[in-house]
Parts: C-alpha cells; structure tokens; sequence
C-alpha cells in the first residue's frame, strides 16, 4: 500500500491596505450623497419658478390697483416674497417708520412673520418723517452724570480718573484736578470732600 504524502501547501496571507479601502468607502459614501441632494434639490425646486412668478405678478397686479385707489380709501398690498413691513412700508409711504401703522391696520400679532400672498390694508396716514436723531442710552447716560460747574463733592466710589472724565470728557486731565486741590496721592480721595474743577 503506498502512503500518500500530504503536502501543506503554505499560502501567503494577502496584504490589505487598510487606507485604501477606507478611502474608497469614503469616496463612494459622498458620491451617493452628492446625487441624492441633487436629485432631492431638483424634485423640490421642480415647481417653485411658477409660484414665484405668480405672487410677482399678483404684487404687481397689486401695486397698479393701488395708485389707482389713492383717494383716501383703504388700500391693499399683497405681501411678496421677501417682504417685511419696513421695506413694504418704504415702498408705500418712502419711510420705513410706517411699519407701525401697517402692523395695527392689520392687528398683525407678530409683525415680524409674513406670509408671501396674504394681503395687508395699507393705511391712509402720512409718511414718518425723523427730524431728530435719538441719542444712544450711554451717551444720555454719560451727560446725566457730567459735572459742569467748577467744584464738586466726591461722593462714595469716586476716583479722580471718573471725576475728570465727567467733567472734561478725558480722564488724563485728572492731573490737573490733583494740583488745583494739591493733592499729594490722587489715589486717596475721601467722600464729603469738596474737589475744585479747573475750566
């Protein structure tokens, strides 16, 4: 009887690139989603030109009835995408400052929400007009406390820095106010104490 050899036959393991494979997987994951966007962005938008186009020429529509109705009645305007009532304002009365009036004409809860294609009542009112610039809180707050006369008395919480800078708009000029008073450590000022103001 002959003795069959057994032969092992060694295979070399096959060597996988780790980077390459990830990087194929990752190449072809964004592939998928780029086409899948495109595909979603295209369904969606396949109707909204006509829409659009269709709002605009109501707006349009809109605007010519209105300069025709100008004799005091109530006029309306077609809200258009985009819109808000300072720019429908600008358009209607040349100053934003009406979005006011149109927000109680309609009894708008929120006036910042607008929908395109609801119609508003515009009002018959007269532009605003600002003739006066507001100033802003801190500079009116900055004038309450400005010291205008030529003494002052430090009160708690003082210091010769905030006392100059209330009285000559430029703390650097609290030097002047420390050898007008002479004193020796401008860092030491007592509440009570009454402060001459060079001008």
């Amino acid at each position: 009887m002959a003795r069959a050899k057994v032969v092992k036959l060694e295979s070399q393991p096959q060597k996988v690139s780790w980077g390459e494979s990830y990087s194929s997987l990752l190449l072809g994951m964004v592939v998928v989603v780029v086409i899948g966007f495109i595909i979603f962005s295209f369904a969606r938008n396949k109707g909204e030109p006509q829409k659009i186009s269709s709002v605009r020429n109501e707006a349009a529509k809109q605007e010519k009835i209105d300069k025709q109705t100008r004799l005091g009645l109530p006029k309306t305007y077609t809200v258009a995408p985009g819109d808000d009532l300072w720019s429908i304002s600008e358009k209607l009365y040349k100053s934003g400052y009406n979005w006011v009036d149109i927000a109680k004409a309609n009894k708008l809860g929120n006036p910042d929400v607008l929908h395109a294609g609801i119609k508003l009542t515009v009002p018959d009112v007269k532009p605003k007009i600002v003739t006066i610039a507001a100033k802003p809180p801190m500079l009116q707050e900055q004038e309450a406390k400005a010291i205008k006369g030529e003494s002052y008395t430090i009160v708690s919480g003082d210091n010769l820095w905030e006392i100059s800078v209330r009285a000559y708009g430029d703390g650097f000029r609290y030097v002047e106010i420390a050898k007008a008073n002479n004193l020796s450590n401008p860092d030491l000022i007592f509440a009570g104490n009454k402060l001459k103001i060079p001008r």
